[in-house]
This record gives structure tokens, sequence and C-alpha cells, in this order.
């Protein structure tokens, strides 16, 4: 009985884990822009983005949260590391690696600053048109 009372306890913690507002940042798959931009919709969907990363994508993740809070969209609400075992592929033993995760808010002045932004793509937009 134990175990299966385990095995639910797990499985509301993978629920957990898939948060609707978190980005799981890689540093070889997507370009830096790509998750900033990202982070930006999460932010107008959800108020606020969760920013995760292992290893050396962690310098990624800080990258964009620096990005985005010196631009005026956000503001720093908690940063968190600690360190996950993953299995090895080749050898399948454990490895640890550093995992952070940084959740930003959106910042008093994040909605004008992304209705200007979208002015400007328009007026861009209508001179290639003309």
């Amino acid at each position: 009985m134990e175990e299966i009372t385990d095995g639910v306890n797990n499985m509301n913690l993978a629920v957990d884990s898939q948060k609707k507002n978190r980005i799981q940042v890689s540093n070889t798959k997507k370009p830096l822009f790509f998750y900033v931009n990202l982070a930006k919709r999460y932010m107008q969907e959800h108020n606020d983005v969760e920013l995760s990363a292992l290893g050396m994508a962690i310098a990624t993740v800080v990258t964009i949260a620096e990005i985005l809070k010196n631009n005026g969209f956000a503001v720093e609400k908690k940063i968190m590391t600690s360190t996950v075992d993953i299995k090895d592929g080749s050898r399948g033993r454990p490895v640890q690696k550093p995992k952070i995760e940084i959740t930003l808010g959106k910042s008093e002045k994040f909605d004008e600053l992304m209705a200007a932004a979208n002015e400007e793509k328009e007026a861009a937009e209508a001179q290639v048109q003309s």
C-alpha cells in the first residue's frame, strides 16, 4: 500500500513540474532572443515566467533574465539553485548537474513597453509595404 501512495505523490510532483509558464532553456537549440521574446509572451499571458536551465545553459538563462530586467520588462521575483541527478547515457550512472530557476514578474512599465514595441513593428511593416 505504501508503494501506491508513493506513486501517487510522485505523479502529483510530475504534474506540478509541468508549469504552463516555465521555459526550459537550452544553449544549443534556439537563439538567445527566441527565449527573450518567448518570456515576454509568457509574461503577457501569466504575469510571470519561470526560466529554468541545467549545466552550461545556466549562463544563457542569466543573460535572458538580465536583458529583460535591464530593458524594463521584468522584475526579479525568485532565484533558486540546486543540483539534480541525471543518468549519464554512456555509462548509465547518475551524474549531478547544477540547475537554476529564475522567476520574473512583469514590471510596472511592461504593458506600455510592449505597446510601444508593437507600434514600432507596425510602423516598420507599413514602411515596407509602401
